[in-house]
């Protein structure tokens, strides 16, 4: 875990970003953030709240889809990179997952998690090791090794992109959606593995994720997205006890549990930008 009284190295900072689709279609609207290096920082929201697209923005795949940054200034390291092409990123240690499990689904499962190793140059032997270590964090995947990925279950596809992910020696990760459709205990699992992966091999992530519980239980730090704007972050902790985000996203309120479908946007809204 991050010591709370010692100021960590931020690795990226998104500073007052918007981004546009189809050069008409606003998403996001002054989103700011930053990561610290060795930290698990959660981009929480509804569906369509802009959690993706920052991912996007910051990974630079957002021309794929027709979109682009018009404002705002993104920086790894304090050096600018939102006009990098997405591989440029990754041989700076920036690595994302997808939301949606993509792998290929022809390969094996292990010839996917090779292909992670793809653009590193150190050799055989420490590709070797590392796929070893994705072994470690994911037993499952050695079990299923020659299996072909597209036969293999969603939770093992995850796994898959996950440790795909992880042979490209990454320093940060972006982890989209990892809870999307897998069963909880499954959820447990991965969220686990994130943890573990951040305290022993000392990965970064920054991840977005729909199931603000869980997210919350095993983040560092919370931001909260709302049509594409930062209404609320703090610590995760803090997150947890507080009020609104204990009614209108994790079900619960000093009068028991409370459906968020049950709640008027506007007075959330209300509640949160007076």
């Amino acid at each position: 875990m991050l010591d709370a009284g010692h100021t960590k190295e931020t690795l990226l900072e998104v500073n007052n970003i918007e981004v546009i689709y189809n050069h008409v279609i606003l998403v996001l609207k002054g989103v700011s953030l930053s990561v610290p290096k060795g930290g698990i920082t959660a981009l929480l929201g509804g569906n369509g709240a802009g959690k993706t697209t920052t991912l996007k923005a910051v990974s630079n795949l957002l021309h794929s889809e027709r979109g682009e940054v018009t404002k705002g200034l993104i920086h790894y390291r304090g050096e600018r990179v939102q006009d990098l092409d997405p591989a440029a990123l990754v041989t700076r240690g920036v690595v994302q997952v997808m939301e949606g499990r993509h792998c290929f689904e022809h390969l094996t499962v292990e010839e996917n998690l090779l292909t992670g190793a793809y653009t590193r140059s150190d050799g055989k032997a420490d590709i070797q090791r590392d796929l070893e270590m994705v072994y470690h964090y994911f037993p499952r995947l050695k079990e299923r090794r020659k299996s072909q990925a597209g036969y293999t279950s969603g939770g093992e596809q995850q796994m898959v992109a996950m440790g795909r992910a992880l042979m490209s020696k990454p320093e940060t990760i972006l982890l989209d959606e990892p809870s999307m459709g897998l069963a909880p205990q499954l959820v447990e699992q991965i969220f686990s593995i994130v943890k573990s992966v951040n305290e022993k091999e000392g990965v970064t992530f920054l991840l977005a994720e729909q199931n603000t519980n869980v997210a919350l239980r095993f983040a560092h730090y919370g931001y909260i997205l709302e049509s594409g704007r930062v209404v609320m972050d703090g610590p995760a902790a803090e997150l947890r006890e507080n009020p609104d985000v204990k009614e209108f996203y994790l079900g619960m309120s000093d009068d028991g549990r409370k459906s968020f479908r049950d709640v008027r946007s506007y007075r959330r809204r209300k509640r949160w930008l007076s």
